[in-house]
This record gives C-alpha cells, structure tokens and sequence, in this order.
C-alpha cells in the first residue's frame, strides 16, 4: 500500500480526536519509557524510515522509501508529519532541515 492509500485509510480511521470539528491523528509527546507503539501507524513507518537511514533525511527521501509521490503537496504533507515528530521529541531536525532520530 502506498502511502497516498494509507492516507485515505487514515481518514477513514476512527479519530484520536477533533479539532474545529475535524478529525485528527494525535501524535503524543515522547516521554522517558515511551515506545513508539504510541504512535499511529502511518507515523511508525515515518521514523522507521529516518532510522534506517545513513544519515539525516529529506522529507522527499522519506517519500521515495514509502513508495509515495513527491509531487510538492505530498512531499509539504510529509514535512509536516516529520515536523511534529519533532516538535513531540521523536524526532531531531537539523540546521540544514533534515530530520534523525532521536538518541
């Protein structure tokens, strides 16, 4: 499945939660002891990604590995999924805008 498929899924997908009445995937704030069964799926496969990477990653590598589009609107959708890996502490992102793992 590709991951435009899994994005018509994840809508389909029952909600964590709604926001102006919209329903959202909640991604939770990484803490001490947490593993990233917390995160949805569709996430868990992101951070898969930049793991198995040799060094920090683009979010247009992240959609050539999970077999994506890169047209610019899916490459913006999966540089937002990779900024708030970051802004939840799952992810790292570097000066030059590249993403890694956390330590």
């Amino acid at each position: 499945m590709g991951w435009a498929e899994a994005e018509a899924d994840e809508a389909s997908a029952p909600a964590a939660g709604q926001v102006a009445g919209r329903a959202v995937l909640l991604v939770p704030h990484r803490e001490k002891g947490m593993d990233e069964k917390a995160l949805p799926e569709e996430y868990r496969k992101v951070l898969d990604v930049v793991r198995s990477a040799d060094e920090p990653v683009m979010a247009q590598y992240v959609c050539r590995l999970l077999e994506s589009s890169t047209e610019p609107r899916i490459r913006e959708a999966m540089r937002s999924r990779l900024n708030r890996l970051t802004e939840r502490s799952w992810l790292h992102k570097t000066p030059t805008g590249r993403f890694i793992t956390v330590l």
